[in-house]
């Protein structure tokens, strides 16, 4: 995962900013099945190391889950490339999305 500098600068979540700026996209705007397939996605990357143990997918995806929620991960959609991507946030810049 990237680092994301600064998060707090961004547009609001799911607002479309016109001059093409990535925005922050909530997890919880998404639907189950398009989250665990962004999820999915980005854990199936080439180039993802999990270490020299073999993870399975589906204790990538909740690793990723749980990153989500805890505000260590963020969902970032980039309009001018139409693509999207989880990023690791700063500890010192994360937001916890739990109530």
């Amino acid at each position: 995962m990237r680092d994301l500098e600064d998060p707090a600068g961004a547009p609001p979540p799911g607002s479309a900013d016109p001059a093409g700026e990535p925005v922050t996209v909530p997890p919880d705007e998404l639907s189950e099945d398009l989250l665990r397939r962004v999820i999915e996605s980005f854990v199936l990357r080439e180039g993802t190391d999990y270490g020299e143990q073999e993870v399975c997918l589906e204790s990538k995806v909740a690793a990723v889950v749980r990153q989500l929620q805890r505000g260590e991960a963020l969902i970032i959609f980039d309009p001018g490339s139409e693509s999207i991507d989880i990023v690791t946030v700063a500890p010192g810049k994360r937001r916890s999305s739990r109530r």
